[in-house]
């Protein structure tokens, strides 16, 4: 791998500089136009609608700060949520919504109350410790994907709470899983039927509830930022790269970025470092390749410049270490 002092960082001779500015050092509007809410969704409104808000409020904002710059372009969320469900709902705005499927590469934390129909039989904890594994679903008649049978992983299953018929349930999955027909699922398997009902997301990687923000702290934030304190909308608005933090890195240098910016790979020569569980482990011998759907395609990983701005995202998919060749084949360029 390429030492960082022996590639050339300067700017282009010509033209505008593709690089955002570090992380730490952007203006309002660059962060605006590159940032990640930790959103508390209240009960109400719909994933889209909540969106639609942070959008507003954010063109406002940077219709006052840079009337001369583009607005946002609009923002992304990390999954969408029921009216009535609460919780994390970390949400992209502008150049970031491009990202949006880092989220699909983590788990999803939940806290589900379950409403049996019955009294809970006397194997009740034994019984829901059983979903604690690999499970069969078949996504409901109203949700927007394909209505075929697949699995998904059900990492944690814990019952907090037991009170005559009705258990808390905290559900650590994978992203994707339907919690609604999960608790219909073990309502049947406890012989007396269940359903779900209140339901709040608590985690979605990397974010989880110990640092979320609610719609009117980023009102309140954006309008102190019109007025010239920035401060707090510095902790409610993050730079996008903190939603990139569960996954591999891979480094590179600046001028490796310049080029992925026009669409090129990136090639061994402008390589840095590479995290450990960024090549499969059967990669030591043979990748394999840049199919994303095969199964031992190679993890998502995340390019930065040695200053920790993001570049693409992409796969791994020949030796870092080689002289010349592709070393990460992109799916996503972030610039």
């Amino acid at each position: 791998m390429t030492d960082a002092s022996d590639i050339d960082a300067d700017a282009p001779a010509d033209g505008e500089d593709p690089l955002r500015a570090p992380p730490g050092e952007r203006s309002v509007p660059e962060l605006l136009r590159f940032g990640v809410v930790n959103l508390d969704k209240p009960a109400g409104p719909s994933s889209h609608q909540v969106s639609a808000w942070i959008r507003d409020g954010v063109d406002e904002t940077l219709a006052a700060l840079d009337p001369e710059g583009p607005p946002t372009g609009g923002v992304a969320h990390s999954g969408t949520l029921d009216p009535k469900v609460t919780g994390c709902l970390p949400t992209l705005t502008g150049d970031a919504t491009r990202m949006a499927q880092v989220f699909l590469e983590g788990t999803k934390e939940y806290v589900a109350v379950l409403e049996l129909h019955g009294s809970p039989p006397a194997d009740f904890r034994e019984v829901v410790a059983e979903f604690e594994s690999e499970i069969y679903q078949k996504p409901p008649r109203k949700s927007a994907v394909s209505r075929r049978l697949r699995t998904r992983t059900i990492h944690d299953l814990d019952v907090l709470e037991v009170e005559d018929r009705r258990a808390l349930l905290r559900i650590r999955c994978e992203s994707g899983t339907y919690v609604r027909k999960l608790c219909h699922d073990i309502g049947l398997a406890t012989g007396v039927g269940a359903h779900m009902g209140h339901l709040r997301r608590s985690a979605t990687d990397p974010f989880d509830d110990r640092d979320l923000h609610t719609l009117q702290d980023l009102v309140d934030a954006l309008a102190w930022a019109e007025d010239g304190d920035d401060a707090f909308l510095r902790e409610v608005v993050r730079p996008a790269e903190d939603a990139l933090t569960h996954l591999p890195a891979v480094t590179i240098a600046r001028s490796a970025a310049r080029s992925v910016a026009t669409g090129a790979p990136v090639y061994a020569p402008g390589v840095i470092d590479v995290d450990d569980d960024a090549v499969p482990a059967a990669g030591d011998d043979e990748l394999a390749g840049d199919d994303p759907d095969a199964d031992s395609a190679p993890p998502l990983v995340a390019c930065f410049t040695p200053d920790g701005t993001a570049v693409c995202l992409g796969r791994v998919v020949g030796d870092p270490d080689a002289e010349g060749g592709t070393v990460v084949a992109l799916e996503r360029v972030l610039l």
